[in-house]
């Protein structure tokens, strides 16, 4: 359906949006209550960090809501349309209904939404600037290691 490299392939295969490889969620099926939103520390294929800086996920909040608005919105006029002699309390019902139905899967998918923004797809080998930076990292704890001794 969507090819790989492109962020709609990451968004809805729940993959790992850097190399679209590995798993994002530790259980890929939104609807495991115990495990739904749970993020891997890293990528077990590229070994990419999934959490950039503390509190990231914030941002999909809004993204949800965008999600639940477009689900109640649809939910609405669906029941409107199809039945048309529905009263407005069937109206609340099936939109309620939909929204609890389709929350552990706005959840999984808001996340994936946000991920994919902000983290682009750099395949699964490490870029020139990852391991320039991994080069720098390395040094700098050769030479803290040296003054301490």
């Amino acid at each position: 359906m969507f090819k790989k490299g492109s962020t709609l392939y990451s968004i809805f295969r729940f993959k790992c949006p850097h190399c679209h490889e590995g798993d994002f969620y530790v259980d890929n099926n939104p609807y495991n209550l115990m495990k739904v939103g749970d993020i891997r520390d890293k990528c077990s294929v590229c070994h990419r960090k999934f959490m950039p800086e503390p509190g990231f996920y914030y941002g999909a909040m809004y993204v949800s809501y965008a999600l639940g608005v477009t689900v109640m919105v649809t939910a609405y006029v669906a029941t409107i349309v199809l039945f048309p002699s529905a009263t407005t309390g069937v109206a609340v019902t099936v939109v309620l209904a939909s929204l609890l139905v389709m929350g552990p899967l706005l959840y999984a998918l808001s996340k994936t939404i946000y991920a994919g923004l902000f983290m682009p797809y750099k395949g699964v080998e490490p870029t020139e600037k990852e391991l320039s930076s991994r080069a720098e990292r390395a040094e700098r704890a050769q030479r803290a290691a040296a003054v301490k001794s």
